[in-house]
């Protein structure tokens, strides 16, 4: 018997596969380079995209605690970290692929949370962050409409509450013409036009 399941993990693979794509193209980059985010350089950028984006989106789907050795890890330290990225992702993909990872909800640190809106974060996680990664190692990221779109909606959904742990800054302004992704990126507090110096 064939499962089907959600559309949001199509979403998911995409928004994967895309971030394994910009991990490759920063193979090499310095480390302290700058990023978007002013207060990370691309070291602290790379772990904490690793970390949550990758092995995270595994633990959430099994409903696994993050490991404190995987939280204390540099891994943008390691040569072949892009690689090692890239499987990551593809053994998170694997577990979301169980139909049991979106049932209930999974426990984000003592609050319970639906688990498609979970993985709607994980997401807006790997895209945001992705584009991050991306700007600072001169590269662009390319996602569908619906993807980008979903990304949006969760920004406008749980801004306050990013805003409120450090994740976003202040709003930048949007009119009726700006584009979708661009859109979740203003809205997040991303300058859409930032360039590595």
């Amino acid at each position: 018997m064939t499962t089907t399941l959600p559309a949001l993990y199509d979403r998911l693979a995409e928004a994967a596969g895309e971030a394994a794509r910009i991990a490759r193209g920063a193979a090499g980059a310095p480390l302290d380079s700058p990023t978007p985010d002013a207060e990370w350089d691309l070291r602290a950028l790379v772990d904490h995209w690793v970390l949550y984006s990758a092995h995270g989106l595994e633990c959430r789907a099994r409903r696994q605690p993050i490991p404190d050795d995987l939280a204390a890890r540099d891994f943008a330290a390691e040569p072949d970290w892009p690689e090692q990225y890239a499987a990551q992702l593809d053994r998170a993909l694997a577990a979301w692929r169980e139909p049991a990872a979106w049932e209930g909800e999974i426990d984000l640190g003592g609050m319970s949370v639906p688990a498609d809106t979970v993985a709607g974060m994980l997401v807006k996680e790997l895209t945001v962050h992705g584009w991050d990664v991306a700007r600072a190692t001169g590269q662009d990221l390319a996602v569908g409409e619906e993807t980008a779109r979903l990304v949006l909606d969760l920004v406008v959904e749980h801004g306050a509450l990013f805003r409120e742990y450090g994740g976003f800054a202040a709003e930048l302004p949007v009119d009726d013409a700006t584009p979708t992704f661009e859109r979740a990126l203003r809205l997040s507090g991303r300058d859409p036009h930032w360039r590595r110096p």
